[in-house]
């Protein structure tokens, strides 16, 4: 009886309803571009255009345009910045990434701190899914949809550019369209998770669902599902968790993913540190 109250005690409430719905909503759409960012080894870009969306969102709000058409601007644009300082200078491609992602977000920060606002800007920093408006879960869905289709649309091809972009453009695929590509919908899934977990979590939900699923298979198909049924677990569960302990959501859910990434690492059935320290025992 307690356990069924610790569910449904929640749900008595509307805002409780809209963060649950929302945040599985994100947590899926994470997890599916997380797998294609697990194999091309875009962690750290991800990183780079979270953070460098902040003073598109501040700019946006101070023009009152959607805050995804600010933050979408931004993050392709430090993505066009990151490919032109790497092709112009010597500096390698994961210190360009520092480079511009730190430089972006010091702007918004300076930006947030200079903008008089009724509301707090520096909810994008950590979320406010529990705040959400129906505006904002408006646009969630809206960016959903579009990241979905898209990725349903171009899956064979993001597939194997992110796996073997040499063989994707042999065989006459336009990887370069593919990359931009890649990178928009990096961008498009970075807003939709600023109002679940913030900037500065929303790289977790963009590599930990598809690095438990990649330790749990070595095929894309059960990858994909592995790292889905994780993202939205995860989301679901530390809502409720920040619920019950009234703690920020966005690091419940982030925590809740770091756990379930923490237990495929020890016991996944192939890939798990408890079989590759039987298998050396055995050697």
């Amino acid at each position: 009886m307690d356990l069924l109250h610790w569910f449904t005690a929640p749900l008595q409430h509307e805002f409780m309803v809209k963060a649950i719905l929302v945040s599985a909503l994100v947590g899926l759409v994470c997890s599916v571009l997380s797998c294609y960012m697990t194999l091309k080894s875009w962690a750290l870009m991800g990183d780079a255009v979270s953070h460098a969306v902040m003073p598109g969102v501040v700019i946006a709000y101070v023009l009152k345009i959607p805050l995804a058409i600010g933050a979408f601007i931004f993050g392709v644009g430090s993505v066009i910045a990151i490919g032109f300082i790497k092709a112009q200078t010597r500096i390698k491609e994961d210190t360009v990434i520092g480079l511009v992602f730190t430089g972006f977000f010091a702007l918004g920060l300076v930006l947030v701190s200079k903008t008089p606002s009724s509301v707090d800007l520096t909810h994008i920093l950590f979320g406010n899914v529990l705040g959400i408006s129906n505006a904002d879960i408006i646009q969630t869905v809206i960016i959903s949809a579009i990241t979905l289709v898209t990725i349903a649309l171009f899956r064979k091809d993001l597939l194997l550019f992110c796996f073997d972009p040499t063989h994707a453009r042999s065989i006459g695929l336009n990887t370069g369209a593919l990359h931009y590509t890649l990178l928009s919908l990096l961008s498009l899934t970075a807003v939709a998770g600023l109002q679940t977990v913030g900037i500065i979590l929303v790289v977790a939900m963009l590599v930990t669902p598809g690095a438990t699923a990649y330790l749990l298979t070595d095929r894309f198909d059960r990858m994909m599902i592995l790292a889905m049924l994780s993202g939205v677990f995860s989301s679901v569960i530390g809502t409720y968790i920040s619920y019950h302990i009234d703690g920020a959501t966005g690091g419940c859910i982030v925590v809740v993913q770091t756990l379930l990434f923490v237990l495929a690492m020890i016991f996944a059935p192939k890939h798990g540190l408890l079989v590759r320290a039987r298998q050396n025992r055995i050697a």
